[in-house]
C-alpha cells in the first residue's frame, strides 16, 4: 500500500513537471526578436528655402520620407513607429546646443510654413538674424519604437536666409519696462516713487532686449512693469530660476524669484525670445 502510494506521487510530480516543460516551451516559442529594418530614405521638396516677410502662410519646404518596415520574428512590424525630425546647422553633426528636434507619431511627411520654420530658426535656434546672412542647414529622420529599435536616415542639406519673426512676448508698447518687488528695495510699490523709479528703471538696449544692473538684497521676488503705476500690462515668469528662464505678458503669478544671496545684477530681458537672463557682477 504504502509504495502504491509513493508511485502514485512520483506519476503526480513527472507528470507536473512534463506540464511545466511544455508549458515553458510554448512560451519560448512565442518570444519575439527584433530582425532589423530598412534605414527611411527621406526627400525635400527643396534645396533652397525662400524666407520672405510677406509670405508667412506660403509653404517653406515639405519633408517625405518611406516607411523602415520594422521586421519581427513573427512578420511585419504592426506597432506605431515613432519619427523623430532633427534640424541643426551645418557642420554641427546634430550636436550643437542649437538643434531643433520635433517627435512625429506615424506620419511619413511633415511640412513647415515660412512663418513656422523663420521662428524656429530665429526664436527657438536662436541663430543671428540681423543683419540677414545665408545659413546652410542640415535635417535628418530618426525611427523608432518605443526607446529602441533607431534608424537614421540620410541627412537632407539646405540653404535659407531667415528674417526676424515677431517677438515671441510684446515688448513693451511706450519703451519703458520697470522692476518692482520685495526683492528691490522699492518693496511691491506701485508707481514706484523716487529714487526707485530711477534705480530700477530699465535701459533699452533695442527695441526687444532691455537691461537694468542693480544691486539687490538678495531672497524676495519681483514682477516687471511697463506703466509705472499699472499692474494690468505687467510680465510675469513662466519657468525658471532666479538666473534665468522664459515670461509672458500677463497679469498673473508666479513671479520672478530674487537671486539668493546679495550683491550687484544685470538682469536681462529678451523679447524676442521670451526669455530673462540674471548675472552676479
Amino acid at each position: 500500500m504504502q509504495l502504491l502510494h509513493m508511485k502514485n506521487r512520483l506519476s503526480i510530480l513527472l507528470s507536473s513537471f512534463l506540464l511545466l516543460l511544455l508549458f515553458s516551451c510554448k512560451k519560448e516559442e512565442t518570444k519575439l526578436y527584433y530582425e532589423g529594418g530598412t534605414k527611411p530614405a527621406l526627400t525635400a521638396s527643396t534645396t533652397n528655402v525662400t524666407l520672405e516677410p510677406g509670405l508667412e502662410a506660403n509653404t517653406a519646404i515639405a519633408l517625405n520620407w518611406t516607411n523602415p518596415e520594422y521586421q519581427f520574428s513573427n512578420g511585419s512590424n504592426s506597432q506605431d513607429v515613432t519619427y523623430t525630425l532633427e534640424l541643426d546647422t551645418a557642420g554641427a553633426n546634430f550636436g550643437s546646443s542649437k538643434k531643433y528636434t520635433t517627435v512625429i507619431s506615424k506620419e511619413l511627411s511633415k511640412s513647415f510654413t515660412v512663418a513656422q520654420l523663420n521662428d524656429i530658426l530665429g526664436n527657438t535656434m536662436l541663430l543671428q538674424l540681423t543683419p540677414r546672412r545665408l545659413y546652410n542647414m542640415q535635417m535628418r529622420i530618426i525611427s523608432s519604437i518605443g526607446t529602441g529599435a533607431k534608424l537614421y536616415s540620410n541627412v537632407i542639406s539646405f540653404t535659407t536666409t531667415p528674417f526676424s519673426p515677431p517677438p515671441k512676448v510684446a515688448p513693451p508698447t511706450n519703451g519703458t519696462l520697470w522692476a518692482t518687488g520685495d526683492a528691490f528695495p522699492s518693496g511691491w510699490q506701485n508707481p514706484l516713487a523716487s529714487p526707485n523709479d530711477a534705480n530700477q528703471k530699465f535701459t533699452k538696449v533695442s527695441n526687444t532686449l532691455y537691461e537694468l544692473t542693480v544691486t539687490l538684497p538678495g531672497g524676495g521676488g519681483y514682477k516687471l512693469i511697463q506703466i509705472n503705476g499699472d499692474w494690468s500690462t505687467q510680465y510675469h515668469m513662466t519657468t525658471g530660476t532666479w538666473d534665468g528662464g522664459s515670461f509672458e505678458k500677463k497679469d498673473s503669478d508666479p513671479q520672478f524669484p530674487g537671486p539668493p544671496g546679495p550683491g550687484n545684477y544685470k538682469i536681462t530681458v529678451n523679447f524676442q525670445t521670451g526669455t530673462y537672463s540674471v548675472v552676479k557682477l
